[in-house]
């Protein structure tokens, strides 16, 4: 596969950052409630709350839709993230409603891109934990079971019953989701936040949240914001403060590629019928999708931890694109002479559960995490869920199923570069012994029959 052209995006590569963009906060101001962070989550939070009549302040470090909300694969899930083996073995309680909250979410999101027009290029194709080996197979359909005894709504397939590239054995569709171009949804979503009464100040860094004389204190570089209520929704960069929770969250970062226009006739052949995103069952998931423009989509693979913060701006390394690049070529060998046109990459939060979760500091300070590769559904869907419990003062089922009762959390596994890094290594290991790109080469094979 051809990299030598790449384009390395600092920003995303399925939109241009806004022309719009708002100026910062100078000088001081009060509100009902402040949100702090203006990704999916926190302007969800802000548009549910000002629908519902409150008086809201958003405060971005950069623009909304800067972060993870802009730059992921675009595949909408519909069932929890993580490895659901073993959620399902430490979290088996849970998983029914963690479920349903994952399906709610996806719907929920649909519902946003009807309600405000957002024309984002949703297919509502669901997506497909595909297998590249036997073992893979297996995997998938435990998993299957597991989802359907708790309600999930999943069909299991071969390649050629899903409509999914040839070179993947089966596999086990989430019915419920689907691929859009996460750029221009988080686009409208901001269009929509732009329109209603809020306040929302872009470049605005927030340097300190405090309690004071009976209210918060947002504290930036050109003024303070006081508020009644205060919801963080900061996802991978909540570490900065001193009022985050301990261990509340690990930042992770992962890339993202994209090859230039494929002919056709080739894209065809491949066998992808259904159009539904893929994810593999490596420990470290890969990713891929196609997208309206004749291109694919494809990313992850490694996974880097951010040691310190603030979070440093990145750009994907040459070295993991060129990894990426060779994983492409293994699933895709009909397509090994196709090249890279540009990549990207961003920050996430993965918590030491892989759950969602949400949950209070005090009477006055909401926070959530919900991303772990899945944030593009559950983050509007939490911050919609947190406006409604600050308005009605009642938690909505699927809230409670994620709710943190004490802000204490354990010391996350296998997270540490050490972690990661052998994490990787047994995925390799896996790969030369499992025969993945012999099974992908037959599946070619029966493709050009």
């Amino acid at each position: 596969m051809k990299t030598d052209n790449v384009h390395y995006d600092t920003f995303s590569g399925w939109v241009d950052p806004p022309a719009d963009v708002r100026p910062s906060l100078t000088g001081d101001l009060t509100c009902d409630v402040a949100v702090v962070g203006g990704g999916l989550g926190g302007m969800s939070t802000a548009l549910r709350l000002t629908e519902r009549g409150r008086d809201v302040v958003l405060l971005e470090a950069e623009f909304c839709g800067h972060g993870a909300s802009s730059r992921n694969a675009g595949q909408l899930a519909g069932a929890p993230g993580g490895d659901l083996q073993l959620l399902n073995l430490f979290h088996r309680k849970k998983m029914p409603g963690m479920i349903r909250l994952a399906e709610h979410a996806a719907h929920h999101v649909e519902d946003l891109i009807e309600k405000h027009d957002i024309d984002c290029g949703y297919e509502q194709t669901g997506n497909v934990f595909a297998a590249v080996s036997r073992g893979q197979l297996g995997r998938v359909r435990r998993v299957a079971k597991l989802l359907r005894r708790a309600g999930g709504d999943v069909e299991l397939g071969t390649s050629e019953g899903l409509g999914i590239p040839h070179g993947f054995l089966g596999g086990m569709r989430e019915n419920v989701g689907g691929i859009m171009n996460p750029g221009l949804f988080t686009a409208g979503v901001r269009r929509a936040l732009l329109r209603t009464p809020a306040q929302v100040f872009e470049r605005t860094k927030v340097t300190d949240v405090a309690r004071g004389r009976g209210r918060v204190v947002i504290t930036t570089a050109r003024g303070q914001v006081r508020a009644n209520k205060v919801v963080l929704a900061t996802n991978a960069y909540a570490g900065e403060w001193d009022v985050t929770p301990r261990r509340l969250s690990v930042p992770i970062w992962v890339a993202e590629a994209e090859t230039g226009p494929i002919d056709p006739a080739r894209l065809a052949a491949l066998g992808w019928t259904s159009r539904s995103g893929l994810v593999t069952q490596h420990n470290i998931m890969e990713n891929y999708r196609l997208t309206p423009r004749g291109t694919i989509v494809f990313g992850v693979r490694r996974l880097e931890r951010g040691r310190t913060y603030p979070l440093p701006p990145k750009k994907p390394d040459p070295a993991l694109v060129e990894e990426l690049a060779r994983a492409f070529a293994s699933r895709f060998p009909a397509l090994s002479d196709v090249a890279i046109d540009r990549a990207w990459g961003g920050w996430i939060a993965i918590t030491s559960s892989w759950l969602p979760l949400a949950g209070q500091l005090d009477e006055s300070t909401y926070y959530s995490i919900a991303c772990n590769g899945h944030g593009l559904a559950q983050a509007p869907y939490v911050g919609s869920l947190i406006a409604d419990l600050i308005v009605d003062g009642e938690r909505h089922e699927d809230l409670a199923a994620l709710w943190v009762e004490k802000a204490e959390f354990p010391r996350p596994m296998m997270m540490g570069p050490l972690g990661l890094r052998t994490i990787w290594a047994v995925d390799r290991f896996n790969d030369f012994v499992n025969g993945s790109r012999r099974n992908a080469r037959r599946g070619q094979r029966r493709s050009a029959r």
